[in-house]
């Protein structure tokens, strides 16, 4: 069900019309011609740039094909009426009918409403979170995961095979640095004075209890060791005991990944090579790397460069501003070469769509990496990289200091564990994610209808304190969807209902557009939109008591009116659903 593919069959349908009657050429492209919301509402309920796409194809002036297609599609019973603007946009009024019947289809749906197929069933990935597991996600982390988990669950709801997947780095120096400060608090769980941890290592006490489990694990044994031998242990006790507390962090936002890929696989070699070498040669196949020197870094230059013969791949050749290293200067390979050697096995897995969500700090790395993906795949491969910008955290007003668990931060745990993760993930949908976003811990909680979390909340607690209301004026009457679906519309004339039932049935729509671009942010301003219509009509109710939803002696008028609002509130729990929000029932 959505409005604007039907009214786009419709308007198919006319110009097939007026090209089997002679008034238009045969064999027009109709792929550009689109159905959209006209800039100002006022002009009409849907617009359609038809006549200005196919003008040129016609060889015809825009203003007559409008004029032709607004003749003929007000015979059709859903077009009340067609006007045309400018030099050939047409703007069209939808019949009432029509529009009450928007409400019928939502019944129906349910919480399926929105439900769309522009996915087509392809698989797509999103990876996102990939924290470096060497302690507590922050909160900036936090945000990066909402964003991906709403973004999984949008494509989901378009059509679209979606996986979540997490990438661990731990194969870098940070894990040695991590494991080294996990023996520290080892040999603290000993009995040893350890003092102040040394700069370089991990202070947070969030190590204390790894440094525990070793001691009641392996004794002092450890401690006899020397480090090459102790170092592989701890760090393998160290990682799992990250990941675990990731993993719980996750769950606390109700994030489940289904594929946790470890960077460590990629450097494992089996009788093919690792993949890691794998990719390289895949590379080194194409005529793609070669041995080079680059250029010093624009601007100030470390003191510690130096120009040296280097392998490089040819990133310039894939719209890359340079060509980049895959070597260090110690010879172990680049971050960048197991970052290629990831995707590629994620395109291996029959994922052509690919879609990273990556920190603020990381806008430097996306065209190498898309680079990277466009040469690998040889061009069939897509990468999108979604950055996340900064959280700045407030208590009224005033900037949040550090976490006592963590150390340095305040972390993803602090944030959910104080305000709850309703409120955490809808708060953190509500900018574009390349935008700043400030998180004041007394403002989202506060009960008006400046907090958009407690706004759209309410809107669906409000309607279902109407039904409960209902039931008890009307105790007779079956209140179910499928009932109220069978219910008589006729009632609903008043333009706040129109305008509502109008917004709502824009809500397939949006789904369709926020999957296309990536932005599940979309769907928070449109429920905050939703909300704003609903509440104007209870408000407009306590005005004009003809307007009220319950009418104890007008039970059609009341039907027609509770079957407006239950509409209103399964869109309101479909939307909050893609957040990963629990439509609440009452307000407490």
């Amino acid at each position: 069900m959505n409005l604007f593919s039907d009214i786009r069959t419709v308007l198919l349908q006319t110009l097939e019309t007026l090209s089997s009657g002679g008034t238009l050429p045969g064999d027009l492209d109709l792929g550009n011609v689109t159905v959209e919301p006209p800039r100002d509402p006022s002009h009409g309920d849907i617009a359609t740039n038809a006549a200005m796409v196919l003008a040129k194809q016609a060889k015809m002036k825009p203003r007559d094909i409008a004029d032709a297609i607004a003749a003929e599609i007000t015979s059709h019973p859903s077009i009340a009426s067609a006007e045309v603007a400018g030099p050939g946009f047409i703007n069209l009024r939808l019949a009432e009918d029509l529009m009450r019947a928007q409400v019928t289809g939502v019944l129906e749906a349910g919480e399926k409403f929105g439900d769309a197929d522009v996915g087509g069933g392809r698989k797509v990935n999103v990876e996102y979170v990939s924290a470096n597991p060497t302690g507590p996600m922050h909160v900036g982390h936090c945000r990066g995961a909402i964003f991906g988990d709403a973004l999984a669950n949008l494509l989901n709801k378009a059509g679209y095979d979606v996986a979540r997947e997490y990438y661990i780095n731990d194969a870098g120096g940070q894990i040695e640095v991590l494991a080294r400060s996990a023996f520290l608090r080892y040999r603290e769980a000993l009995g040893e004075t350890i003092g102040d941890i040394p700069e370089g290592l991990y202070p947070g006490d969030y190590l204390v209890p790894v440094g525990q489990a070793l001691a009641a694990e392996h004794g002092k044994s450890l401690s006899d060791m020397d480090e090459a031998e102790w170092l592989p242990i701890v760090k393998d006790a160290s990682i799992d005991a990250m990941m675990a507390m990731i993993r719980d962090d996750l769950a606390a936002l109700d994030i489940h990944h289904k594929v946790f890929f470890s960077e460590r696989d990629l450097g494992r070699s089996d009788e093919q090579g690792s993949k890691l070498a794998e990719a390289i040669d895949l590379l080194d196949g194409k005529g793609l790397l070669y041995t080079g020197v680059l250029e010093p870094p624009k601007g100030k230059k470390p003191d510690d460069w130096e120009a040296r013969p280097q392998l490089l791949f040819k990133a310039t050749e894939f719209g890359d501003d340079v060509d980049r290293a895959l070597k260090k200067s110690d010879g172990t390979h680049t971050y960048f070469a197991a970052d290629i050697a990831y995707h590629l096995d994620k395109y291996r897995r029959g994922f052509n769509e690919m879609i990273d969500v990556w920190g603020a700090d990381h806008g430097g790395y996306i065209k190498r990496m898309q680079a990277a993906v466009k040469a690998l795949s040889d061009g069939e491969g897509s990468l999108d990289v979604k950055i996340c910008q900064m959280v700045k955290l407030f208590r009224a007003g005033e900037p949040v200091k550090m976490s006592k668990r963590s150390g340095e931060f305040v972390t993803l745990r602090d944030v959910v564990d104080e305000v709850g993760r309703d409120v955490v993930r809808f708060m953190m949908l509500t900018r574009k994610n390349d935008a700043p976003l400030d998180f004041d811990f007394a403002a989202v909680m506060e009960q008006s209808k400046d907090n958009p979390v407690f706004y759209v909340q309410y809107a669906h607690a409000r309607i279902c304190s109407v039904l409960r209301l209902a039931a008890d004026d009307f105790p007779d009457a079956d209140l179910s969807d499928a009932a109220l679906a069978t219910t008589d519309l006729s009632p609903l004339d008043d333009e706040a209902e129109l305008a509502l039932i109008k917004l709502m049935a824009g809500f397939p729509r949006l789904v369709e557009q926020a999957a296309l671009s990536h932005e599940p942010h979309r769907v928070a301003f449109y429920l905050q939109d939703l909300a704003a219509g609903f509440h104007a009509l209870w408000n407009k109710g306590k005005d004009d008591a003809r307007l009220r939803f319950i009418h104890t002696d007008q039970p059609g008028v009341t039907m027609a009116r509770l079957a407006l609002i239950r509409a209103v509130a399964l869109t309101l729990a479909a939307g909050l659903g893609i957040l990963g929000v629990t439509p609440v029932k009452e307000m407490r």
